[in-house]
């Protein structure tokens, strides 16, 4: 693969580096307006007097974006409202028939997970790792699988697309760490998630032909929106001069994210492959990829909505933005392994327990 080619396939990762530079040389355009306390504290226009905002808050003009509006509701509808549209009714009612592995993903993915980092971070919170890092940490813990990285290293080994999604419960997880009242985060998150999502698919009935035919760049307009949103929560950190990142804490988190995914892709090959867990090798290479990678397009969005009104959001949100890219590249290099693997498999084991559909699946990828 060309350099080029490469430049263009991994174009996501490359607008997210470039978005936080452009923040970091022009943090005025995509700004948040508000109050800005220089000792760190924010707080509503109406809760102090003319005099204390005077003396004590620097007043932030909104910029030209106007994200309190295009990025709290317009942007991040527009992501759920794609999602809607491209979702395929009928493979998710098949993929939701296989109970097991789905209860395992859950299970694993939104108990486990958050768990065990819970518990690693008691260990972290002694040391002199960002405070806000951590908690950043602890959010991607949280995230469920994605639909998009996930489905497609399954694919590119014949995998079982084994994915649930379960915002509410990620939720009702962060949500008592929030400094917006729960009621508030359900009925945004219902507005701009839940609503728009549903359209999609009311709409998707009326045109699916249409979009069967065009095959419009659902991904590509989801990526481009999640850039913008991207930029204009590192607007709001640049702009904020009592925020500061140390070299120390960001390469410890690196270290920390990469060594996380790679424990918890074999443990759960490990638990996968016991003797007793009727687990097909194509259910084995779901369960590693989409147990343990975390969803970017609807962490950021959910992000932005449960930690609303915190000014280190962009520090929270950096683990998460690592993690993506991470959980690609380990992802990508893993996969010629478990092909390998699962193969072999293949061929040992009798197929009676893989469904007929998933076994034309593999066949046709062995053939590639």
């Amino acid at each position: 693969m060309g350099l080029l080619e490469r430049l263009r396939k991994e174009w996501f990762i490359l607008g997210i580096v470039l978005v936080i530079a452009v923040a970091r040389l022009e943090p005025a355009v995509g700004v948040k307006g508000g109050e800005l306390d220089p000792h760190g504290a924010s707080c509503r226009i109406h809760a102090v007097s003319s005099a204390d905002l005077k003396d004590n808050f620097k007043l932030i003009i909104s910029g030209p974006l106007k994200p309190e509006i295009t990025i709290t509701y317009i942007a991040v509808s527009a992501i759920f409202f794609n999602s809607g549209l491209s979702l395929k009714t009928e493979e998710l009612t098949s993929a939701l028939m296989h109970v097991k592995l789905h209860l395992f993903v859950q299970i694993f993915t939104l108990v486990f997970f958050p768990t065990a980092i819970w518990l690693f971070l008691q260990l972290l919170s002694i040391t002199p790792i960002n405070e806000w890092l951590l908690k950043g940490l602890q959010t991607v813990g949280c995230m469920p699988p994605p639909v998009s990285s996930a489905v497609i290293l399954t694919k590119a080994v014949g995998g079982n697309e084994g994915i649930v999604i379960t915002p509410l419960l990620l939720l009702l997880f962060l949500g008592s760490s929030s400094s917006v009242p729960f009621t508030s985060i359900f009925s945004q998150l219902f507005m701009t998630v839940v609503v728009p999502l549903i359209i999609g698919q009311i709409v998707r009935r009326y045109i699916k032909d249409w979009l069967e035919r065009k095959k419009p760049p659902f991904g590509a307009i989801s990526s481009s929106v999640l850039l913008m949103i991207i930029y204009t929560t590192f607007c709001d950190t640049f702009a904020n001069p009592n925020i500061d990142l140390d070299k120390f804490s960001l390469i410890i988190i690196v270290f920390i994210i990469f060594s996380v995914q790679m424990s918890f892709m074999f443990l759960t090959f490990l638990f996968s492959t016991r003797n007793n867990s009727s687990f097909t090798p194509a259910d084995t290479v779901a369960i590693i990829f989409c147990s343990t990678h975390k969803s970017l397009t609807l962490g950021i969005p959910m992000l932005k909505i449960v930690f609303a009104g915190y000014e280190h959001l962009s520090l929270i949100s950096v683990p998460l933005l690592i993690y993506h890219p991470a959980q690609i590249l380990l992802g990508s290099l893993l996969v010629p392994t478990i092909k390998s693997w699962m193969v072999s498999r293949q061929k040992s084991t009798p197929t009676r327990g893989i469904l007929h559909s998933d076994r034309i699946a593999v066949q046709k990828q062995l053939k590639t």
